[in-house]
């Protein structure tokens, strides 16, 4: 009874003997002290109470559980165990993490590592339990010889008896068999490793010769050994702390004691032998305090657990001071150091088993009374390791028994009585397990044998001590030492004999209720063995046993009611054994219990009083039996009807004892006759009046128990219910009560059937006429009942079976007031019962079934109004019923039931102001909605239920109406739009079940109007009404009634309804509620989208629908496409099956809906993954034309393994399997069908998610992989396709698949695949630029791509061809070169490797060069700034295009091959911006040749070969742009070492000779170069070259060609000799002379420099050449103060050239002197001027006259010059020798003195003065200072010679003498 109650903590005495207790080992927990004797593990003992733990926490303890004597000592020094401890142990009950109980410490979450340090720290052991280490096994024969020889025997001795017993070489198989045995057992085992024999006793050191800590092995100092020591003074430190501070730990501490205790068993998972013995080391040490051993030992244990070897040496000094701990006990805390080392010992046990149990073994010798502990720690050990313990288990037995005798001290025989205790159960647990054990086989006479001689001497010897608590003891061990003498016939008659030891206890001061279950064990064993207590003693028995019951309990016994239901037991038992005297003393005892309350009484009173009737002594309980009897059916019934809804303890018991009193009274009933009739009108009133359920079935058995045995003994009168003057209820009520409760038949227990039974039985009371039915369909109703249960039958058919039988029992009464009376039965009933409930339900069907057959019109109306008015209408479930019941009734009685909800409608209006009909229900108002909404649904149902004929006539304007009437003039909350939606699907329903196809419903519109406006007022974020579902659901049932529907409104219901549903968010799984009208919405969807599929099932219809699921299927949230997949899978199931055509799909809807459904296959939800695969399948059958044609083939069972396989998560596989799929469709599709899957499947990407588009991406390779090579003429379509969905494409794991399609296409379509690409717009945005980029991936292929557009760009320059195929109207369609360029410019870009590049270089920058040329064309140039579509920045400079494209792409092929350092040259030179200037392109072009020549020099030849052609290209700015390259290529000896210089320089000349004088330019400059490139070959050409050169000299229209020329000439001429020129040497001098005054300064240089060449060649011709020198020497020596400083220096440099010729050594010299010492060379011109007045007068006369032609030079320094030269030619004063510093010859003073003298009247004229004076005059007026200031001082000089000439007439004069007069 114990077991059943369960302990609290709080108990005054712990049911140890009750819990369950988890110890190290395999038996990871039994009950001890029951009957049960194993329990699995993870059940709480004694129920979940016990220990306060979170529900869901393994029950389990952190450490062996206590042995029974240290419990006792427990309690005997009133300790009781707190909450959070175990009851037995009194150690903290540990809730293991998650992850079992050898889950890592360290690894615990810092919410479960508190309470883990706590407990930890409070001494708390490992929580892992122990698997043990099978050991050898020593038999029997081995075991009783080392018995004999009186102690130990060495390890040779033991060995060689455990060999003759085993046999050699057995141990590792039976190791083997026990690990596959216990797999099944659900027993804790771990492999271990092998272990090592029993040493000898010799090798095992005693306690006292156990090494030292200087002995142990390790570091003396420091390591391991420190680090533990140092963990364990933290343990120590926080110990002395807690002490001073608080007698309660705080969390810090125990923090940090648990932190130290798992770092040193981290610090063991690495070196568990070095940290072992360093921790032994430490347990060594004199000075340590028992705190410390404690935590220790608590260590050591947690290492034990974990996996891995141990090292023997330290094992074995580990068992031998831990047995040394335990044995010496000294003071308390000694004692819980000793249960420490103890606990240790055991979970060594579980891999070195052998070493423990000897050391165990060692100490305990017979007849010499062992240690205290040794008995506990092999308890322990025997509960760890039943198995291995078991061999050893006889000799330990014995061993004890010669120790009982020794045992005087209360605390050695508890701790003996409780040692006992755990092997007994030990026993019990390996007698029902052996068959998991290795060792041989033991039975349980092994044992018997020892433990009836312990049992004998408990009973006689200890169990008569006057210590309490070793009686207790006693007592406790002896119920499992029974439990294994009792079923062994020759041992059970031994126990007999100390029966009356055991009644003598009663007398004592222990618990009865004890002594009572061991009495009770022995008398259940013998009733059940059938063998008898000996009747001398059952006289004891029962004589003890009454006096239990009679005498009153002592006050100490606190279990006296438990006992007394014990003794009652007792009593049951001995009931088949009973005489006369044990009979009437049973008698006795029980009526001496009659008036005691407690339920356990009442329930032993009343199972004795069942037994009594049943083993036939009816008489012994005829009167006082059956009084008690009836008494407690009335309490209980009583009771338990007014009780509340509670699990009380209370409740509980009532329960039982109503439950046992219905038994009894069935038995009664059954058993005793003769039974008065007032029990049977008190069972009879039972049935009219009692709600109690369970009742009703026992007292309808016992009932028609009565009445069959009345009936058998045929009294006086049949009717029993006028027998014995005892009276029926009215038969309508009996039968109405009945009916009501057969209803839910299976509320009680059989409850049904019974009363059919006492139905069947009455039936000549009830209603004779009936007799005969019920006779033939009361069997048949018990029949169906009997078949089925509870769990299988079904309350609609059983009802309707039962509502069918009233119908077919009230049409014998027809003509006749019995159907009314009965319903007014009926209809009076209903208040008896709750709302809801199946019986009330079952009255409202009963009540309107049995209306609708009444006779009376006026009476039927009159109880329906009733019904009406009673109703509480805010009651749903009343509210239903009365509706059913008015509809029920319609069935008879239509036109009374319309006019019975006319007139309620009438007086319900007459208070419609108001709405409170006070007048028929006071206690709750109604609202007005609620009744409107049950009036629309009560019309309804007359409709649903009344007689087709009826029905037509009145559904409209009597019925509809009505409906839309109350809607209409409603709130319009969702209780009535629910009976507005209830009513329309049942007038609906009414109406389809006419049949009549051509009956047209008018109000059909009006009500579908009002429905979706319903559809659009339901909110999309939450589903919490059905309102929408019922919508669906009604406008499914209307689009089947006429007239139909159009389809616009076929397509607006459909999208609606999508609308209304879709987006609902998904329901939570704590929500069945919400799942259900989830589930019922989705239902009805696509109820109505099939149907409205029906009205166009033709591939058009197919496709609108389609067309309102894509945006679902593209949704971003999961939940909606999922509902859209699997509503797509319907209705293409629904197609399939319904479609006739031949061809199901039109063309391209395959592909399409394949493309929109593709990605799916790759969703996040399963169900739409394999919703997708059979939207596939179904596609497939389809397209075929025949739906039954992909059944059963190879493709469908691929498709449906890989449905399968679509469960996984992995999305790596989930891709793959998409692959799959997609694999199976591209063999299926039709060619025409794959432009229109790839389309389709491109317009997913980017509209839902990325898994999604990855999907897609990867059906388009595959198809491209699989169908590409069919695919050449749709490759633009495709391209097209992809460019225009890449830009929303942003995940580079969809980009880069994407851009793998266009790759494979580019490899099977390479010039369409450029073509498609080449039409893109300008300027190339950044998708079509990666496709490019991607191009280059592959360098093969790139340069196939590279010069495919080289050829693209070469063939615009080409002429025209025709086109002779669609391939080539396709490739030479209208391409801009300039997006080849780019392209070109985004491959090499992409190259990863500048070689890869050089192979082509030349003809990649000559393609591009050929193409930057030709944006020189005047077509393009004349074009505006902004016709070809340039990227405004902000700035025009920074405009994009054509040409800057072409350059930079120039740029970008020259970094990729070129230096550094050419690309730094041609970034200083500005090479690139004078490429883009149209103005400055030649100049670049130049600039850009000269560095390609200089930096690529191995490609000159190639560039040559490329280049040659375009010299003589007709396209000019090609041609310019060659001849610029040919310029630097002259340079190089290339063109002459390849012999490519003779064509090189026919096409040159002809350029030389070419109108555009650009082109004569370059040419000419590349003819000149010819003297740098190969000048061994210009006296070759130099006719050719003397005949260009000299047409260019003379170039009308370009100076700069002339320029070019005399670069050229100047070049050439160092080359060549005077004799080559021929003639032309005076036409080059003579044109050479005209170009000195030019006013291009690099013509004039360079006149200069040819001059001076020219000079040098002259010497056959120095004549004509001094007459040039003559006509040139002005402009000479004016030019020295040229304006440019390069003409001036090349003019001094010709000047020392020419001045040989004049043959003026003095000024020769004088020349060289200034030039070499850098003077101004005006001084030369003064001393020039000076000698030329001497020596040449008339000279120095012209050249005065010729530098007066200068005045009007547009130079401001030639005109100084000139003036400058002026004067001092024509100036006496500039003939001043003073002014001449470097002339002292006196002659030459002479001489000059005398040319000024001579000069002005020989040199000029009075008119050329005055010219002389007006020009000067006009220079003074010039804008320039300089020129002002020569005038000025010229004219100065002038006007003084002017003076001096008058002052030399005037003397000249006077000198002269007067004319004499003749």
């Amino acid at each position: 009874m114990m077991a059943e109650q369960g302990c609290s903590p709080s108990s005054p005495v712990c049911c140890g003997c009750q819990l369950l207790s988890f110890v190290p080992g395999r038996r990871t927990g039994r009950v001890k002290g029951t009957n049960e004797e194993w329990r699995e593990p993870g059940v709480p003992p004694c129920g979940a109470a016990h220990t306060p733990h979170a529900e869901g926490a393994p029950w389990l303890h952190p450490r062996p559980a206590r042995p029974r004597g240290s419990l006792c000592l427990l309690l005997s020094q009133g300790k009781q165990p707190r909450p959070g401890e175990d009851a037995c142990t009194g150690m903290p009950a540990l809730r293991l993490p998650p992850g079992g109980s050898g889950a890592d410490p360290t690894a615990l979450s810092g919410a479960q590592f508190p309470q883990l340090a706590s407990q930890t720290a409070a001494g708390g052991a490992r929580e892992k339990a122990l698997p043990p280490q099978p050991g050898p096994y020593l038999g029997e024969p081995g075991l009783r010889a080392l018995l004999d020889g009186g102690g130990t025997v060495g390890g040779e001795a033991l060995f060689s008896k455990f060999d003759k017993c085993c046999g050699p070489g057995r141990g590792r198989e039976r190791r083997a068999m026990e690990k596959k045995a216990l797999v099944s057992t659900r027993l804790t085992i771990c492999t271990p490793p092998p272990q090592p024999e029993l040493p000898e006793p010799s090798e095992l050191p005693e306690a006292s010769e156990l090494p030292g800590p200087s002995e142990l092995p390790g570091p003396s100092t420091g390591g391991i050994y420190q680090q533990v020591n140092n963990l364990l003074n933290i343990v120590d430190e926080d110990d002395q702390e807690s002490n001073c501070l608080s007698s309660q730990e705080g969390p810090g501490s125990k923090m940090r004691k648990a932190l130290a205790s798992m770092i040193i068993i981290q610090k063991a998972n690495a070196e568990p032998s070095e940290v072992m013995m360093a921790l032994i080391r430490s347990l060594q040490l004199e000075e340590i305090s028992i705190k410390r051993k404690i935590s220790i030992y608590t260590i050591l244990q947690g290492i034990i657990q974990q996996e891995g070897e141990l090292d023997e040496e330290c094992v074995q000094t580990l068992v031998n001071l831990a047995s040394r701990e335990m044995r010496e006990i000294q003071e308390i805390e000694g004692y819980i150091l000793a249960e420490t080392a103890s606990d240790t010992l055991v979970a060594l046990s579980r891999n070195h088993f052998n070493l423990v149990m000897y050391e165990l073994q060692h100490h305990l010798k017979p007849l010499i009374l062992t240690d205290e502990f040794v008995l506990i720690t092999l308890a322990n050990l025997a509960n760890a390791n039943v198995f291995e313990f078991m061999p050893y288990m006889g000799i330990t037995l014995a061993t004890i028994f010669t120790m009982l005798r020794l045992a005087n001290g209360a605390k050695m025989r508890q701790v003996f009585c409780s040692a006992m205790e755990t092997f007994c159960e030990a026993i019990q647990f390996y007698l029902k397990h052996w068959e998991d054990s290795v060792y041989p086989i033991m039975t349980g006479e092994h044992f018997m044998n020892k433990l009836l001689p312990m049992y004998r001497h408990f009973v006689t010897v200890w169990l008569r001590s006057e210590n309490t608590e070793v009686k207790l003891a006693v007592i406790k061990s002896l119920r499992p030492m029974l439990s294994l003498l009792l079923p062994i016939e020759e041992l059970r008659e031994q126990v007999y004999d100390y029966i009356p030891l055991l009644l003598a206890e009663y007398q004592g001061n222990v618990e009865a209720l004890f002594i009572t279950q061991i009495l009770r064990q022995i008398l259940e064993v013998s009733v059940s063995s059938n063998t008898p207590v000996p009747k001398m003693q059952l006289h004891t028995i029962f004589s003890e046993l009454h006096t239990q019951v009679c005498s009153k309990a002592p006050v100490l016994q606190q279990f006296s009611s438990e006992n007394l239901a014990e003794v009652v037991q007792c009593f049951i038992a001995l009931v088949p054994e009973m005489n006369n005297r044990t009979l009437h003393f049973a008698v006795k005892v029980v009526r001496n219990a009659l008036c005691d309350p407690r339920a356990k009484v009442k329930l032993a009173i009343l199972r004795v009083i069942g037994q009594l009737a049943i083993s036939g002594y009816q008489e012994r309980v005829r009167g006082w039996g059956l009084r008690y009897v009836s008494l407690q059916l009335i309490l209980s019934t009583y009771k338990l009807m007014n009780r509340q809804e509670s699990c009380s303890q209370a409740d509980l018991e009532e329960k039982m004892v109503h439950k046992v009193t219905m038994d009894t009274v069935r038995i009664i009933t059954a058993s005793v006759s003769g039974v008065i009739n007032e029990f049977w009108l008190k069972l009879l009133g039972y049935i009219m009046e009692t709600e109690y359920i369970e009742a009703l079935t026992p007292i309808c058995i016992s009932l028609t128990n009565l009445a069959e045995r009345q009936r058998q003994q045929k009294e006086s009168n049949a009717n029993v219910g006028r027998s014995g003057q005892v009276e029926l209820p009215a038969p309508q009520r009996l039968l109405a009560r009945l009916l009501v409760l057969l209803s839910a038949p299976y509320k009680g227990e059989g409850r049904g059937v019974a009363m059919l039974h006492l139905l069947k039985t009455l039936h000549q009371s009830i209603a004779p006429t009936m007799a005969d039915l019920w006779d033939v369909e009361i069997p048949l109703l018990i029949q169906y009942l009997e078949e089925h249960t509870q769990y299988t039958w079904n309350q609609k058919i059983w009802e309707d079976k039962l509502i069918q039988f009233l119908r077919n029992s009230l049409k014998r009464t027809q003509g006749t007031p019995w159907s009314l009376r009965l319903s007014r039965e009926l209809n009076h009933q209903i208040v008896s019962y709750e709302s809801p409930s199946v019986e009330k339900a079952f009255l409202y069907r009963a009540l309107g079934s049995t209306l609708a057959v009444g006779q009376e019109a006026d009476k039927v109306e009159a109880q329906l109004m009733e019904l009406l008015h009673k109703t509480d209408y805010s009651n749903d479930f009343d509210r239903e019923g009365a509706i059913l019941c008015l509809g029920l009734c319609a069935r008879g009685q239509v036109v009374t039931v319309l006019n019975v909800l006319h007139e309620f409608e009438e007086k319900i209006q007459e208070t419609e102001d108001s709405w409170h009909i006070s007048a028929w229900r006071s206690d709750h108002p109604w609202r007005r909605e609620v009744v409107k909404s049950a009036l629309m649904v009560m019309y309804s149902s007359v409709a649903a239920y009344c007689h087709p004929k009826m029905l037509l006539p009145r559904v409209e304007r009597e019925i509809t109406k009505k409906v839309l009437h109350h809607y209409a003039t409603s709130c319009q909350d969702v209780s009535l739009k629910m009976a507005f939606i209830q009513s329309i699907i049942q007038i609906c329903l009414a109406l389809q079940g006419l049949g009549k196809a051509d009956f047209d419903y008018i109000c059909k519109p009006e009500l579908t109007t009002n429905l979706i406006a319903i559809l659009k007022m339901e909110p999309l974020d939450s589903l919490v009404s059905p309102v929408r579902c019922l919508t669906m659901t009604a406008l499914w049932h209307l689009s089947k009634l006429r007239p139909p529907f159009t389809l616009e409104e076929n397509h607006e219901l459909m999208d609606r309804s999508l609308q209304c549903v879709f987006p609902l968010p998904p329901p939570g799984e704590d929500s069945e509620q919400v799942q259900t009208l989830y589930e019922n919405s989705m239902n009805a969807l696509m109820v109505l989208m099939e149907s409205l599929l029906e009205r166009e099932m033709d591939p058009k219809g197919l496709q609108e629908i389609f067309h309102l699921l894509e945006k679902w299927l593209h949704s971003e949230k999961d939940w909606e496409r999922e509902r859209a997949v699997a509503l797509s899978l319907r209705l293409l199931q629904v197609y399939r099956e319904g479609v006739t055509i031949l061809i199901p799909l039109k063309s391209g809807q395959f592909g399409t809906l394949i493309g929109l459904l593709a990605p799916h296959t790759c969703d996040s939800e399963v169900k739409t993954r394999q919703s997708t695969v059979d939207v596939i399948c179904c596609l497939l059958d389809l397209q075929v034309s025949r739906p039954w044609s992909i059944q059963d083939t190879a493709t469908e069972k691929e498709l449906l393994d890989i449905k399968e396989e679509l469960k996984t998560t992995d999305m790596d596989k989930l891709y793959s399997l998409s692959a799959r799929i997609a694999k199976v469709i591209s063999k299926e599709v039709r060619w025409e069908e794959l432009v229109i899957l790839f389309q389709s499947t491109c317009e997913s990407l980017g509209a839902t998610n990325l898994s999604h588009d990855k999907a897609a991406v990867i059906w388009l390779n595959t198809i491209l992989k699989l169908r590409g090579h069919e695919l050449e003429d749709k490759v633009p379509e495709i391209l097209s396709t992809i460019l225009a969905h890449l830009p929303s494409v942003g995940h580079p794991d969809v980009r880069r698949p994407l851009v793998e399609a266009v790759l494979l296409l580019a490899h099977a379509y390479q010039e369409t695949v450029i073509t498609s690409l080449l039409r893109q717009p300008l300027p190339l945005d950044s998708n079509v630029t990666e496709l490019w980029e991607a191009l280059a991936e592959d360098t093969a292929f790139a340069q196939k791509i590279l010069h495919a557009l080289m050829s693209r760009i070469q063939e615009k320059k080409a002429p025209r061809s025709r086109a002779t195929s669609k391939k080539d109207v396709w490739r030479l369609a209208a391409v801009d070169p300039i997006t080849a360029v780019c392209a070109l410019h985004k491959i090499t870009m992409a190259l990863d490797s500048r070689e890869n590049l050089q192979d082509i270089f030349p003809e990649l920058s000559c393609t591009v060069l050929q193409e930057l040329s030709s944006t020189l064309e005047p077509s393009q140039a004349s074009l505006p700034p902004d016709s070809w579509g340039v990227i405004q920045t902000g700035n025009l400079q920074n405009k994009t295009t054509p040409r800057r494209l072409t350059v930079k792409t120039l740029q970008g092929i020259m970094s990729r091959t070129g230096s550094e350092e050419m690309m730094q040259s041609l970034m200083e030179q500005r090479v690139w911006a004078l490429l883009e200037d149209p103005r400055t392109y030649i100049d670049g072009v130049c600039l850009l040749a000269r560095a390609m020549v200089l930096h690529l020099s191995s490609h000159s030849h190639r560039f040559a070969q490329l280049l040659l052609p375009g010299l003589d290209s007709e396209f000019l700015p090609w041609r310019l742009s060659s001849t610029a390259f040919f310029v630097e290529l002259m340079c190089d000896p290339v063109l002459h070492r390849k012999k490519m210089l003779k064509p090189t320089i026919f096409k040159l000349a002809k350029g030389a000779s070419h109108i555009h004088s650009t082109l004569r330019l370059l040419s000419t400059r590349a003819l000149g170069n010819l003297a740098i490139g190969a000048p061994s070959k210009v006296k070759q050409y130099r006719k050719l070259l003397r005949k260009k050169f000299l047409c260019s000299l003379s170039d009308p229209i370009s100076t700069q060609v002339i320029t070019e020329t005399m670069v050229a000439l100047t070049k050439v001429l160092g080359l060549i000799g005077e004799d080559d020129l021929g003639s032309s040497f005076e036409v080059i001098s003579m044109q050479c002379r005209v170009f000195l005054d030019d006013e291009d300064e690099s013509l004039r240089l360079q006149a200069f420099i040819l001059f001076g060449k020219l000079a040098v060649l002259a010497v056959k011709k120095k004549d004509f050449f001094m007459l040039e020198i003559k006509k040139s020497w002005i402009p000479l020596i004016l030019h020295l103060q040229d304006p440019c400083p390069e003409v001036a220096k090349a003019c001094e440099s010709t000047i020392n050239l020419c001045i040989p010729f004049w043959g003026w050594k003095r000024l020769q010299i004088s020349l060289e002197k200034y030039v070499s010492q850098g003077l101004d060379l005006s001084l030369f011109q003064m001393e020039m001027c000076s000698y030329l007045a001497r020596k040449d007068p008339v000279l120095l006369d012209t050249f005065c006259a010729e530098a007066i032609g200068y005045y009007d030079s547009e130079w401001a320094k030639i005109k100084a010059a000139a003036c400058t030269f002026t004067g001092w030619g024509g100036s006496n004063e500039m003939l001043d020798v003073s002014s001449n510093p470097w002339d002292d010859d006196d002659d030459d003073d002479v001489a000059l003195g005398y040319v000024l003298e001579q000069m002005v009247p020989l040199s000029l004229g009075e008119m050329d003065l005055e010219r002389l004076h007006q020009c000067l005059e006009a220079l003074q007026m010039d804008p320039e200072v300089i020129v002002q200031n020569a005038a000025k001082e010229t004219l100065s000089i002038l006007r003084e010679r002017e003076l001096k000439e008058r002052e030399v007439v005037s003397e000249a004069l006077r000198e002269e003498p007067a004319p004499q007069e003749p």
